[in-house]
């Protein structure tokens, strides 16, 4: 079973690819409820709702730092860690949070969370 810190390098990885390799590792990755917040107020509460915006463009790059992860419970892990990313040449920083809970399938995202730095 992959633990949660390394989906979240997957994840970027997929989000670096193309919009059919993160669709389909979120697919995979996210719980059946599952909450997400995004700079500028946007918040994303519906599992497919969250799919559909995987078809945008791939980040060009991307390099986590701190990566961290807490275990308040044997089935519950909160992934914490910094992100330099660019797309478009725009850069992009930020302190990212996931929250992952452990399913009969494996670890599955509930809650995902960027704060600009």
């Amino acid at each position: 079973m992959t633990e949660p810190r390394e989906l979240e390098r997957q994840g970027w990885q997929a989000l670096s690819t193309d919009a059919a390799s993160a669709t389909a590792f979120y697919d995979e990755v996210l719980d059946a409820d599952v909450r997400m917040l995004f700079p500028g107020g946007l918040m994303l509460t519906e599992r497919a709702q969250i799919l559909a915006t995987m078809g945008g463009p791939a980040w060009d790059s991307f390099e986590l730092s701190g990566l961290e992860e807490l275990r308040p419970t044997d089935d519950v892990a909160v992934v914490t860690y910094e992100v330099e990313a660019a797309r478009g040449g725009q850069p992009y920083s930020a302190l990212v949070a996931s929250l992952y809970v452990r399913r009969s399938a494996g670890w599955r995202m509930v809650s995902h969370q960027h704060t600009p730095r």
